[in-house]
């Protein structure tokens, strides 16, 4: 099959709609619109364009699109509090996105065409990430405020985004604008700077000056995950590196320095300085949703983030097991209760779905054969952006849960094709 310039466009193009829908601004603002378009994209494209349907992959995605309606369905029956069958049609919009999107490149493309177009898509969102860090110094005196229903920010003619607030970073004196890129944070912009170095540090290692630009993109989005993670990845990239070119290992190691003193710095700021609440809202997402499904352990309390929100408003973690949590980990949690959503997206499952659902879509996440190499680093990176954002349950990082159950059912059939 002659992989063409029209079709890597096409594939480059559906990536970076993919990635969009998972936190990105087009999205946020244009939600209904944008997943509409995006679905008749992917329809279009199997229709009219694609080759013929491969039954084996057919049948995989089917039955893996069955099971995840079937686990819904149970939830949204079985949830203690009446769920709002809209917020059940918006995961089913994810579940069927993550699936046409992993049918089309498993029907039409190889594996690695799709790790390409995925290292070309991010490297589109790194390069606007270091233009809109720049241009803010330029336009910041000429933003207008963009509102939709839960968010709001300033854009320089739709191109640059920038949080309302500004959300200031102070780095030795200088002043600057906290880079969110296309996405409605810096968290999230930061998740996608450390999968491009990840790609191009251990798969793609095609320039290394393209790991020096992602390094500075990942340091304007100041997020302490963010510079956790890139340090993490600097130390990985060095022992490689220190085994077959020596010389370059001094280098990297002198550019971990200035990553490391600000990474210093801003986890000093949020456990005990200025951004305190930062850390501790991240803390009590972490562990008040473990106590809410201790109490309903099988079904959880349902995905709807609404009634969810209402109920963690009202629950209040025992003062007896929070003092002894506390008295282990040494430290305080100051916040008592919320009525926000959870940035933890994996105690958020676990409240939502209980432990039986939880506990087999993480398994199935972690099966996920779209990165097979240095496999153990990106997953790390994976749970970690979870766990700090909440992104599980969005079409990017559900396409990996979809991932996991095709590979299962195509093993599944495969052996009983084998048998017959």
């Amino acid at each position: 099959m002659i992989y063409s310039l029209r079709k890597q466009c096409i594939d480059v193009i559906f990536v970076l709609m993919l990635i969009l829908s998972t936190g990105g601004l087009l999205f946020v603002f244009n939600r209904n619109i944008a997943s509409v378009l995006f679905l008749g994209f992917i329809l279009f494209l199997l229709i009219f364009i694609e080759d013929k349907w491969k039954k084996t992959i057919v049948n995989s995605i089917l039955l893996t699109f069955s099971i995840l309606v079937i686990l819904g369905s149970i939830n949204y029956l079985y949830a203690i509090t009446e769920q709002a069958a809209n917020k059940y049609l918006f995961h089913l919009l994810t579940v069927t996105l993550s699936a046409l999107f992993l049918f089309h490149f498993k029907n039409n493309r190889t594996n690695q065409q799709l790790i390409r177009s995925l290292y070309v898509a991010l490297g589109l969102i790194v390069f606007h990430s270091l233009f809109n860090a720049i241009a803010y110094f330029f336009v910041k005196n000429n933003l207008i405020i963009i509102t939709a229903e839960y968010h709001e920010c300033e854009t320089f003619m739709n191109i640059f985004f920038y949080d309302t607030e500004r959300a200031a970073a102070s780095l030795y004196g200088l002043e600057f604008c906290r880079n969110q890129g296309l996405f409605w944070e810096p968290g999230i912009l930061q998740v996608f700077l450390n999968m491009f170095f990840f790609l191009e540090a251990f798969i793609i290692k095609k320039r290394k000056s393209f790991l020096f630009l992602a390094a500075i993109a990942i340091l304007t989005t100041y997020s302490t995950t963010g510079l956790a993670l890139l340090l993490i990845q600097f130390g990985v990239y060095l022992f490689n590196e220190f085994k077959t070119n020596k010389w370059l290992a001094p280098f990297i190691f002198v550019l971990c320095i200035p990553v490391y003193m600000i990474f210093s710095l801003n986890v000093e700021e949020k456990i005990q300085g200025e951004k305190e609440m930062s850390f501790q809202k991240r803390y009590f997402d972490l562990i008040q949703p473990l106590f809410i499904v201790l109490e309903h352990p099988l079904t959880g309390i349902g995905l709807d983030v609404g009634q969810f929100q209402n109920m963690r408003q009202e629950f209040y973690i025992p003062s007896s097991s929070l003092s002894a949590i506390q008295e282990k980990t040494g430290i305080e949690s100051k916040v008592k209760g919320t009525d926000k959503g959870s940035s933890n997206s994996i105690t958020f499952l676990f409240a939502a779905m209980g432990f039986p659902t939880a506990i087999l879509l993480l398994y199935i996440f972690f099966k996920q054969q779209i990165i097979k190499e240095k496999k153990w680093l990106w997953m790390f990176i994976m749970t970690v952006s979870v766990i700090s954002e909440p992104l599980l349950l969005r079409p990017f990082f559900f396409l990996f849960i979809v991932s996991g159950f095709t590979y299962v059912f195509y093993k599944i059939t495969s052996h009983k094709q084998q048998i017959a």
